[in-house]
């Protein structure tokens, strides 16, 4: 089993979405001894945002790329590769301004390629990811769950995993984290309950 854990938090270890994600990756690997990990950090690994240089880097011959563009292509190459193989994603989701960290947006923009992980067809389009699970770790300072602040967060990541074939998804959510020391050990409290419940499934949180 291939797992890929995603953090994407610019807060390093004060990030309550690192702390989580790396909860839920723990329980996946005392589940499945023989899981093999991927672990990507998109603040630190994933600096370059979709732009026109990237279309322009992956539609220059490989041989006449120049060094940038080699390494935007490889990057590229590579977390497309990391997605399509893995069979469990943990990924750690903070809410910046009602809204998902830029750096997970810009990985979305590289996962989501027509022809690979989705296709459209004259019956609409199909996701080409399927069979694959996913555990959203949603980390917010208010509260936010069931309501139109949140759309542009955990609705919009199922959203786009549906898009891509993915209907497997389980969502750990610590709210209100910034509403005092009380409502921040009662979000984590009932994010870790959620936690401790999955890994009570089968192996690789089913």
């Amino acid at each position: 089993m291939k797992l890929l854990h995603i953090d994407s938090s610019i807060l390093g270890d004060a990030s309550a979405s690192r702390q989580l994600s790396r909860e839920v990756a723990d329980a996946i690997k005392a589940s499945e001894s023989a899981a093999n990990v991927t672990y990507r950090d998109l603040s630190k690994d994933l600096t370059a945002h979709l732009s026109g240089a990237t279309f322009a880097a992956k539609g220059t011959p490989a041989d006449q790329r120049d060094a940038a563009q080699a390494r935007e292509v490889a990057l590229s190459e590579t977390i497309l590769r990391e997605f399509m193989d893995a069979d469990v994603i943990v990924l750690g989701a903070p809410m910046y301004n009602f809204t998902i960290p830029t750096q997970l947006k810009s990985w979305i923009d590289q996962i989501s390629v027509a022809g690979v992980t989705f296709r459209y067809t004259e019956n609409g389009p199909e996701g080409l990811a399927k069979g694959k699970r996913v555990v959203i770790v949603a980390t917010s300072g208010g509260i936010h769950a069931g309501k139109p602040t949140g759309i542009a967060h955990v609705d919009y990541l199922k959203l786009v995993l549906n898009f891509l074939g993915i209907t497997d998804i389980e969502v750990v959510n610590a709210e209100g984290l910034n509403y005092g020391e009380e409502m921040k050990a009662n979000g984590l409290a009932a994010a870790r309950t959620e936690i401790e419940r999955l890994a009570n499934l089968s192996p690789a949180l089913a």
